[in-house]
């Protein structure tokens, strides 16, 4: 076999090889901080919907497969339960939590898996998406809330509103540029409307810019992330979320009966590395904020071998 035409090499190494380029970038000092957040804004606020929409405006409901949604979630809460309670109740363990369940889906995942298995692969992918912030970051913010809830009874201060910050994170996650436009192009699609050439076209050009850009922020970003003093904790970190997450999720997966490649799919997203909204949870917490930011960076460096070694397991057991 010549492992330079193996479809895991063929599909990853573009991706890392535009991370390390944006890594380069961003130590070179050739994308500078002042231009990392209108980057940020430009892939986030017009790339992603863009692609998001179009990919789902020819997608019917009715063939909408929910069974990875039914395997995926319920094994990252457990998961999240299981650390939650093994590292104690407390802001920390929550926010390292989540580190080991929350999924780089939408800027390292979209590309990967369009790359590596197709179109197909990209609307089962895109069904986890859009409810992956919505699941894990609400979850999170109900422990977290009721957390500092005990703090503050057990500082005599008056308690949060639990339930105005739960709607706070709902309604965050749902009027926002992942799910709006996966929601809206699934609407677009029920009414059996085909996009007109003048507005699918230009939405196709964004859509094609997002992965190179979005891959290329990656690199930056982690050319900026401090790893030192936080080397044994980050390790067991990225242990749970690039090794145990997709073991766990796949043998859910495996007892609800999905197989093939919605199966492979939902392992890959799995194996994913850290996404960066669980930074934004250790800075409104004001927790682990080093420790998360050396997990998502040697998190995103690992996968590199980790991917591999996932998307090789699938690919022979499937």
């Amino acid at each position: 076999m010549n492992f330079a035409t193996h479809p895991v090499f063929v599909s990853l190494t573009p991706v890392f090889l535009l991370i390390g380029l944006g890594y380069l970038a961003g130590h070179m000092q050739w994308i500078r901080d002042a231009a990392v957040r209108d980057l940020s804004n430009l892939v986030f606020l017009v790339l992603i919907p863009a692609l998001l929409f179009r990919t789902m405006s020819t997608v019917h409901v009715e063939a909408l497969d929910l069974r990875p949604v039914l395997a995926y979630f319920p094994a990252a809460l457990v998961l999240l339960a299981a650390s939650v309670s093994w590292r104690g109740a407390n802001r920390r363990s929550v926010v390292i939590g989540l580190a080991g369940v929350f999924s780089n889906m939408v800027m390292i995942g979209i590309t990967l898996v369009e790359l590596a298995y197709g179109k197909a692969a990209l609307v089962t992918l895109l069904t986890l998406v859009s409810v992956h912030a919505l699941i894990l970051l609400s979850a999170g913010s109900i422990v977290l809330e009721g957390v500092v809830a005990r703090e503050a009874r057990e500082d005599g201060g008056p308690p949060p509103h639990l339930w105005a910050s739960l709607a706070s994170v709902v309604k965050g996650t749902l009027i926002h540029p992942i799910p709006l436009p996966i929601i809206s192009g699934l609407l677009f699609a029920q009414t059996g409307w085909v996009l007109p050439t003048v507005i699918d076209k230009p939405l196709q050009l964004l859509g094609n810019a997002f992965g190179p850009i979005a891959l290329v922020l990656v690199g930056v970003n982690l050319a900026a992330t401090p790893l030192a003093g936080h080397w044994r904790a980050a390790v067991q970190i990225v242990f749970v979320k690039n090794l145990l997450m997709p073991v766990v999720v796949g043998l859910s997966a495996w007892a609800v009966g999905i197989e093939g490649l919605p199966l492979t799919v939902i392992v890959v997203a799995a194996a994913l590395p850290i996404g960066a909204n669980v930074f934004l949870f250790a800075q409104r917490y004001q927790t682990a904020q080093e420790l998360t930011t050396a997990s998502m960076g040697l998190s995103t460096v690992a996968a590199l071998f980790t991917l591999s070694l996932v998307m090789a397991v699938m690919g022979w057991l499937n």
